[in-house]
């Protein structure tokens, strides 16, 4: 087999390997193109391990003269490693040559003897400490992008937050859907049963330990819609349940409203678990609620915001899907959102063509 260059194996070289496959008492194999052939120039044994006899390996090479050099593993000794020496004073054509036949080498010889490559510009790199380099290099992970580094994060939080092996997007599937069961601290069931006994407009934010998964009460106290968004962290995720005495619907109703917070500047695995289980949050609120005999509802809808400072009035009728018309709309007969609706009329076909 011959490459672009004309340069071929030599029935030399490819007795020499031969020999040096069988026998296993070669570490080293030094090929040089000499006469536009490639010839076995030189041959060590090995001494040591593979590590060890590598720095006896510069002994063979000369600075200024590329050469190709296969080395025996230790572990299996039948697999082989291609040392491509070209150093940077090398001459330019000498540099070209070699480069353009070491797939002649190879593949001549039987790439499956071959498992790794070691690309060399001086004697420097291939040395024992070198190899150890190239090694590391080799065994670690490719490397990722941003998006890539974000969606390994995650995965570890499903992994974390779920307490299983991660399983593909199914595992997310039921995961989210299922949601992750917190405990709770005594502060924060009281918190959320005081709330649904006072008559008041008043906001608890619940925040998670990590560590422990434990819901934590942050914050306790009454509040008005218009200063809702000062009372809920900026920067870290948290639960908010609003006790809304509000006047938009017909007949005024005080619902509890909840506000799922997730500033996109926390870190990625407390977003998963607060987004993991956040359904399960709100659906145990509403048991509380209800076991306490409370007579506010929990809103039917949830509020999710990754920017704190825009919860306003407006913006959580916008979100809860309610309007200051339905009520006048309602009283004065106009059809509101939900009532019957014209159906929808196909349109016209195009005229017929003259």
């Amino acid at each position: 087999m011959s490459a672009p260059t004309g340069i071929a194996v030599s029935p030399e070289l490819s007795s020499a390997f031969s020999d040096a496959v069988g026998s296993r008492n070669t570490r080293f194999l030094k090929i040089s193109i000499e006469n536009e052939s490639l010839v076995p120039s030189h041959t060590v044994a090995p001494s040591g391990t593979l590590e060890e006899d590598l720095d006896r390996l510069v002994d063979i090479l000369e600075d200024n003269v590329p050469a190709y050099v296969l080395a025996r593993l230790d572990d299996p000794p039948t697999e082989w490693i291609a040392i491509y020496y070209v150093p940077d004073s090398a001459k330019v054509r000498d540099k070209m040559l070699y480069a353009a036949t070491r797939n002649t080498l190879t593949k001549s010889l039987g790439s499956a003897h071959f498992t790794d490559n070691i690309f060399a510009t001086s004697k420097d790199d291939l040395g024992a400490e070198a190899y150890a380099k190239h090694k590391r290099h080799i065994a670690a992970p490719p490397p990722m992008s941003a998006r890539e580094k974000e969606m390994e994060e995650v995965k570890a939080a499903e992994r974390e937050a779920g307490g299983r092996i991660y399983e593909g997007s199914r595992a997310r599937q039921n995961h989210v859907g299922q949601g992750v069961g917190l405990k709770w601290t005594d502060e924060a069931l009281d918190a959320i049963k005081e709330l649904g006994a006072t008559e008041d407009n008043r906001l608890v934010v619940l925040s998670i330990d990590p560590a422990t998964e434990t819901l934590l009460l942050t914050s306790a106290q009454e509040a008005d819609v218009s200063g809702l968004a000062s009372l809920i962290p900026a920067s870290d995720p948290s639960y908010a349940f609003f006790a809304w005495s509000q006047s938009i619907t017909s007949p005024p109703r005080r619902d509890v409203v909840p506000i799922y917070s997730c500033p996109t500047a926390s870190p990625v695995r407390h977003r998963m678990l607060y987004s993991s289980a956040v359904l399960s949050v709100v659906r145990e609120v509403k048991e509380l609620l209800t076991s306490s005999g409370s007579s506010s509802t929990v809103a039917s809808r949830k509020v999710e915001t990754s920017d704190p400072s825009e919860l306003d009035e407006k913006f959580l009728i916008a979100e809860l899907g309610l309007s200051r018309s339905d009520a006048s709309a309602g009283a004065a007969g106009i059809p509101t959102e939900g009532s019957d609706k014209k159906p929808f009329a196909r349109p016209k076909g195009p005229g017929r063509r003259r």
